[in-house]
């Protein structure tokens, strides 16, 4: 029997090396491996992270680690994204094209008073204004008060001409992207409604109960009140904002048609509602303001339900 020698070429004893495969992909060979917890990653497995590479399973579970970004009153970091505004502003265009078509007449974008700025009504505004109670030439009748209630939350999205339409529009986008920003957008759209329905409500406490009353400036008045509220919170200049309520404030007063009472009523809700989100303590922030806006609301339900008892008794 013959010996063989170790030289090159000869057969050896041991144990085979095997190349690594990916841990997803069985029949991929890779050296790569995931920083975190070294299973064999391939490239399409392969995922950037803050120190090298992570594989999916392992990214899936940093992030759910990872507290999300919130605001400083508690909401959501997607508020940057102006999301809630530019779906407001989205809404309001719709019904504007929705009562000119319903009007199929060029009064319905401009015309009436105001030199052209409040536009004529239409049978949409009709169905949706603000209106205690009213008989229409039809002979029906109708308003909050023959049990209409949606009419005080529609009437923050009708507007009587595109130019009424169009400066709130741009009120909603100058405030709305700097308010939903800071405050998140599920609690910058219930300052909105909040606003919107305390003035619809004051419209329909203080306005004749035959008195059609619309537009998005009832929630716009709020708005400005909030980022008022918002901005001091924050220890921010509100130099420039203060001028701007002033002068909108002397055209409520000083122009025919406009509802005097729609405004203040947005206004003081606005604030309100400002505060409680603003102001409320950092332990369980989100219960006391939930709880606040909520007091808001029972309210201006309780103050609807007074004046419709008064203009039934």
């Amino acid at each position: 029997m013959t010996e063989r020698s170790g030289q090159a070429g000869d057969a050896t004893e041991g144990p085979v090396p095997t190349t690594p495969v990916c841990y997803r992909h069985p029949d991929r060979e890779t050296y790569l491996r995931c920083t975190r917890c070294d299973r064999p990653i391939c490239p399409e497995c392969m995922r950037d992270a803050s120190v090298g590479h992570q594989c999916p399973e392992c990214v899936a579970e940093g992030r759910r680690s990872v507290r999300p970004a919130r605001t400083a009153f508690g909401g959501g970091a997607a508020g940057r994204q102006g999301y809630v505004t530019k779906a407001l502003i989205a809404l309001n265009v719709l019904m504007m094209l929705l009562s000119i078509a319903s009007a199929r007449s060029g009064n319905a974008i401009a015309g009436g008073g105001l030199g052209g700025l409040m536009g004529g009504g239409t049978p949409l505004t009709e169905w949706g204004a603000v209106l205690g109670l009213a008989a229409f030439p039809d002979g029906t009748v109708g308003g909050v008060v023959d049990g209409e209630w949606y009419r005080l939350v529609t009437a923050m999205f009708l507007h009587y001409g595109v130019l009424h339409l169009l400066l709130n529009m741009w009120a909603l986008w100058v405030l709305g992207r700097t308010l939903e920003a800071v405050l998140g957008p599920l609690r910058f759209l219930a300052l909105y409604l909040l606003a919107g329905l305390g003035g619809n409500v004051a419209a329909y406490v203080f306005t004749e109960p035959n008195r059609f009353t619309a537009g998005a400036s009832t929630a716009i008045f709020g708005l400005f009140a909030a980022i008022f509220v918002i901005m001091r919170r924050l220890g921010r200049d509100t130099s420039a904002i203060v001028p701007i309520l002033v002068i909108n404030l002397i055209f409520t007063f000083t122009v025919p048609s406009i509802s005097v009472a729609g405004h203040l009523g947005g206004l003081v809700v606005g604030a309100v509602t400002a505060l409680v989100l603003a102001y409320a303590p950092r332990m369980r922030r989100t219960v006391f303001q939930t709880a606040g806006c909520a007091i808001v609301l029972v309210a201006l339900i309780g103050l609807a339900l007074v004046r419709t008892a008064a203009l039934t008794g």
